[in-house]
């Protein structure tokens, strides 16, 4: 047999109770994720940013990174909503190397996945006692969602993952926010499918047993560019990439038309300074295209305390050991130049 079993896990309903919300932040959550419905669904016209580090590594300077946020949320209210990126699980193109916190809460130790639901569950909610800010995810594993499902306001579907059908019936279920990355071919008509999927209900299999879904409304694109079948890297953010969204958008039975531009991976050729200017370009076609404004509901950065990145062992407080980050003066101040480009 080519399975080892090592230890069976906890349900969600254990680790919870073991590692509870309180109400005070229960309260907030649901203010939240209203908040940030509305932005989806065109009830509000604030714009949202999904910033934080590639992949949240280290509970401490994540959760320094995540608090610094706090005080520019309060001065950019009137225009703009952060969802600190908290990133628990890493996918690897090829399964080598580090995998995030949920299955190796220390990088430089083996996989321990008892322990990495304990430490993201921790993170998560150290983070917004501490910022008052609640936080995205990537769900790299739909058998997850139940032990931090009371904690996110924001759910990504990764580029590798938005074919597959178990992440898309998952999604159907969700009610926040979830963003439908487009598969690492650029292909608009799959991510567009799968954004139809979730928000149609369903009826499937999940942690054992039979359920029904009712659909997520909430369910929008995220344009993270794509690499040819040359291995060269090709953006989706331009002007032209936008309008032709939009018309795809108009053809199809979906609502809440949105969309999120993450402005690194594919679409700055990981080239971490150059989210600022892809931003910035984000922005202006904003400005110019009503018909643009009104379906980019957002950007999602990839920022961290220090900029760059270092190989794992190499302890430098605040520095991603996966893709590269904005370090944080650079991210302080593209916060509020987003919030100047606002209308």
């Amino acid at each position: 047999m080519s399975f080892t079993f090592l230890n069976e896990l906890p349900s969600p309903a254990e680790i919870k109770q073991n590692y509870p919300l309180s109400d005070k932040l229960k309260a907030l959550k649901k203010e939240r994720d209203a908040a940030i419905s509305a932005v989806i669904t065109g009830a509000d016209s604030r714009f949202l940013v999904i910033i934080g580090p590639c992949s949240a590594d280290n509970e401490d300077s994540v959760c320094d990174y995540v608090s610094r946020l706090t005080s520019i949320q309060e001065d950019v209210a009137d225009k703009l909503i952060l969802i600190p990126r908290v990133y628990t699980n890493k996918p690897r193109t090829t399964g080598e190397g580090y995998k995030g916190i949920a299955s190796q809460p220390d990088p430089e130790k083996a996989p321990d996945m008892i322990e990495g639901l304990i430490a993201m569950r921790k993170m998560h909610i150290r983070a917004i006692e501490e910022s008052g800010l609640t936080c995205a995810d990537e769900m790299l594993y739909p058998e997850n969602w139940g032990y931090v499902e009371d904690l996110l306001s924001y759910v990504a579907i990764g580029a590798r993952s938005v074919e597959d059908q178990q992440h898309r019936l998952t999604v159907s279920g969700f009610d926040v926010a979830s963003g439908m990355k487009n598969p690492t071919s650029g292909d608009f008509s799959v991510m567009l499918n799968s954004v139809y999927a979730a928000q149609h209900p369903h009826h499937f299999v999940y942690r054992g047993y039979e359920v029904e879904t009712t659909g997520n409304p909430l369910t929008h694109v995220v344009l993270r560019g794509a690499v040819s079948k040359h291995g060269n890297t090709t953006q989706n953010y331009h002007y032209e990439d936008l309008i032709r969204l939009c018309e795809m958008y108009q053809e199809m039975d979906l609502v809440n038309p949105a969309a999120v531009v993450d402005v690194n991976h594919s679409n700055s050729g990981k080239k971490f300074k150059e989210q600022i200017r892809i931003v910035k370009e984000v922005m202006h076609n904003r400005q110019v295209s009503s018909d643009i404004e009104h379906m980019v509901k957002g950007v999602m950065i990839e920022s961290y305390i220090e900029e760059g990145n270092q190989k794992i062992g190499d302890h430098i407080y605040g520095k991603s050991i996966t893709d590269p980050c904005l370090g944080w003066e650079d991210s302080r101040d593209l916060i509020y130049t987003i919030a100047d480009m606002c209308r």
